[in-house]
């Protein structure tokens, strides 16, 4: 059964600053040199309506795999990542998928990023599924938390990243 989880940071940069780096390919080569494993962007496209969309791809070795999810697969794993982000009425709205190969686990969510105060406020909703007889669920459970946990670091990469290019 599919794993739910709602996630919120708060960042010191403007939705502005954080739709501007969302659009620079040297800010996505930046977010991926700082994840564990090999991680390559595949595309960056921001259209005339400043749409961006990113896939990027991470290869993770048997070894860089969680415990509970490398006990079930002696295979390395490849997570392949898109985002789609796009200004609404001075907020972000962006739709992010991950599919996996060599495991039967995929995810998706929705994500507004906000203009508050001190900046900028981070709204996630996901969900995460791992098609695993009777220990999918807990594994999701994992999953779930790791990504809960991810998430604000990416809006302090993002602040931080936004400050040294502003």
């Amino acid at each position: 059964m599919p794993r739910s989880f709602e996630v919120s940071a708060e960042s010191s940069a403007t939705v502005e600053q954080v739709h501007s780096a969302f659009s620079d390919e040297d800010y996505w080569l930046a977010r991926l040199a700082s994840l564990n494993g090999s991680a390559g962007l595949e595309s960056l496209i921001v259209d005339d309506d400043l749409i961006v969309r990113v896939a990027t791809t991470q290869d993770l070795g048997r070894d860089l795999l969680p415990g509970i999810v490398a006990k079930f697969y002696g295979r390395d794993v490849q997570i392949r990542h898109t985002e789609t982000w796009r200004p609404v009425g001075g907020q972000l709205r962006g739709e992010i998928s991950v599919a996996v190969s060599g495991a039967p686990g995929s995810g998706c969510g929705a994500a507004s990023v906000a203009p508050i105060q001190s900046g900028s406020l981070l709204t996630f909703t996901g969900t995460v599924e791992f098609k695993v007889p009777l220990v999918g669920g807990a594994i999701e459970s994992f999953i779930a938390r790791e990504f809960a946990q991810g998430i604000p670091n990416i809006q302090d990469f993002t602040a931080t990243w936004v400050s040294e290019h502003a």
